[in-house]
Parts: structure tokens; sequence; C-alpha cells
């Protein structure tokens, strides 16, 4: 990070609604674009199945480590907007364009109205946890201490699938 005041944030992104790719890369885009966040690093990309959505069509998941002079807040807040900006339709349990989601703020955790640090069931979901993996292999849950590899292990990775190796940092385009 050049800036000592930056905060290394890991953002989970998802999409299961047309040119799934594509939106995911997108927010990327916006992020940097508006000014909110600074890739550092990105994760392959992966599939895998909706859960609790019945025959939805499958997500495509990443990982973006970034680095931010805003509070969490004010990245919630951009985020939302972003979500709006590239059409996000659906809510929770529903399909949707985009879904952005603060992972992890540094080893910081903390609860405020509508975020909480680290994201509260991160830990349980495979899709989240093998992208977190490709750009933070050494990544410790500042709540439990658990090893991103041992929370790996405990959930396991049935039903995720690569589908795209790492993007270059900066090349965000679809």
């Amino acid at each position: 990070m050049a800036n000592s005041r930056e905060k290394q944030v890991y953002l989970g992104l998802g999409s299961n609604v047309g040119e799934r790719e594509g939106f995911v890369l997108g927010a990327l885009r916006h992020l940097e674009a508006t000014g909110a966040a600074s890739l550092v690093a990105f994760s392959d990309l992966y599939e895998t199945q909706a859960v609790g959505m019945g025959k939805a069509m499958p997500f495509v998941n990443a990982v973006a480590e970034v680095a931010t002079l805003l509070s969490p807040m004010d990245l919630l807040l951009r985020v939302k907007v972003i979500e709006r900006e590239i059409g996000r339709s659906g809510g929770h349990n529903l399909p949707r364009e985009i879904d952005i989601d603060i992972v992890a703020w540094g080893d910081s955790v903390f609860e405020m109205p509508g975020l909480i640090v680290p994201h509260p069931r991160y830990a349980d979901r495979a899709f989240v946890l093998v992208p977190l993996r490709d750009v933070a292999p050494t990544f410790v849950c500042p709540v439990t201490g658990a090893t991103i590899a041992a929370m790996i292990a405990r959930v396991g990775t049935g039903g995720i699938t690569r589908i795209s190796q790492r993007h270059a940092i900066g090349s965000t385009t679809s």
C-alpha cells in the first residue's frame, strides 16, 4: 500500500445473471474509477452453484484485495451505489447482476448498523474462502484465529470450479 493510512480490505464479488464475468470485472472498474479503492490483487474466477435459490444460474465468484482511504461505512455506501449502477435487481437469495460484500477489513473486527466485519458468514462459504486464499494465502480470521487453510479444510471445496486464471492487476477489462 502506497499510503500508510490506506486500509487493506477484501471484497467478495459474485454474479449469476447475464454476463456474469463482465459484471464482476465491471464492479472492479467502477471501484477504481470512482476512487473508492485501488486494486491490489484479484483472485481467479470461480463458478459455484447458487445456494438457496433453487435452479438459479450458477454464480461467478471472486475476491479482490483493495486499498482504500474510505471509512468502512463510506466504502459500503460506494459499493451499494456501484451495485445499483451495474443494475443489481435481486435481493438476498435472489438472482443478481452483482453482489459485493466487504469480507474483511485488515485484522479489524467491528459491528455497526448495516455492516459486520468480518462478514458474518464468510468462514462457512467455500465460494469466498477459495478465492480469498488466492489473494491472501496467509489470511487469519481476526475473530477465531483460524487460518485460511483450516477454514477451507473445514468447509471443503465441493461445487467450486475455477473458470479463469487470475487477471493481472489493472487489466480488469472483460
